[in-house]
């Protein structure tokens, strides 16, 4: 992550004060994420900013987490501000736009504002079911199924957007007698929201996938209906012989590992974590935060 000063060099003020004067060139990256009492969340968010920082090295690039870890939203933007930045993008590493990016954060940002009315925040879009993160979760998928499965025929599934609407009966070329081929099912479990309208935008994170690869799937939550649990006899009824989960997470904590407990029998693919793809979402967040800025220059 760059280093928060750099860039900046002194003012002297009236009365021989200095403050910190920096020449800009791009406003300031804040990724802000959820925040947990598990160190694998904070430590995953690290490396997803790391990789943020070593795509865009011009730009000063921090981490801010809602609650529960630190440094705190209040903290990074104080001192953005103490070092002469004068706009700052705050992009949210949050997957839906739910009470955390339509209440919490607008809140924080304001009362910042009033601390440092020099600083300009501009609140950038949330991550969301951006077609990259789709491709991103198929990875994880892939990467799951060949560490379960490791074995010459599951490459037929594996190649997913060419193989998984193949017919079971089907006979693999080149080879003696019939091999069966798994129906594989996936069942995508997101943390899940108290918002009907928000849990049925998230499952077009499902349709999506189902639309890149073929697989059938199907969405459940963490926290909510449908369970995990009728996501796996959803998948079985139409069926799926080799079901795997996939969550619709950032970063490994306390609901991804509840979800493992339910169905602890059938592989669960890692969350989406320090995927490069992530970074090039987030990265692309801030873009469009700031088109208005570079369109006004």
């Amino acid at each position: 992550m760059n280093s928060p000063g750099n860039g900046a060099v002194p003012a002297v003020l009236p009365g021989g004060a200095a403050r910190p004067f920096r020449i800009e060139h791009a406003p300031a990256l804040i990724a802000v994420a959820h925040g947990s009492r598990d160190p694998r969340s904070a430590e995953t968010m690290r490396a997803v900013v790391a990789q943020i920082a070593a795509q865009r090295p011009d730009l000063d690039v921090r981490l801010a987490f809602l609650d529960l870890s630190t440094p705190s939203v209040d903290q990074v933007v104080d001192a953005v501000a103490a070092d002469g930045h004068s706009h700052a993008i705050v992009v949210p590493l949050l997957l839906g736009s739910a009470f955390h990016a339509r209440v919490d954060l607008p809140g924080l940002l304001d009362a910042a504002r009033a601390r440092h009315p020099q600083l300009r925040l501009t609140q950038a879009d949330v991550l969301g079911p951006d077609p990259h993160l789709i491709i991103a979760l198929r990875d994880r998928i892939v990467e799951a199924l060949q560490t379960d499965h490791p074995t010459r025929h599951s490459g037929m599934f594996l190649a997913g957007i060419h193989t998984a609407g193949m017919d079971p009966s089907q006979k693999h070329a080149g080879m003696t007698g019939e091999i069966h081929v798994p129906r594989l099912g996936i069942a995508v479990a997101a943390v899940g929201s108290s918002s009907a309208t928000a849990n049925t935008r998230t499952g077009d994170v499902a349709r999506l996938l189902t639309a890149l690869t073929g697989w059938d799937t199907e969405i459940c939550f963490a926290t909510t209906e449908p369970t995990l649990l009728k996501a796996f006899a959803r998948l079985r009824a139409r069926g799926a012989d080799r079901i795997l989960v996939a969550p619709w997470f950032l970063a490994p904590g306390l609901l991804t590992d509840r979800l493992r407990e339910a169905l602890p029998q059938i592989p669960h693919a890692d969350t989406i974590g320090a995927h490069p793809l992530l970074a090039e979402v987030a990265l692309d967040r801030y873009a469009t935060a700031a088109l208005p800025l570079e369109l006004s220059a």
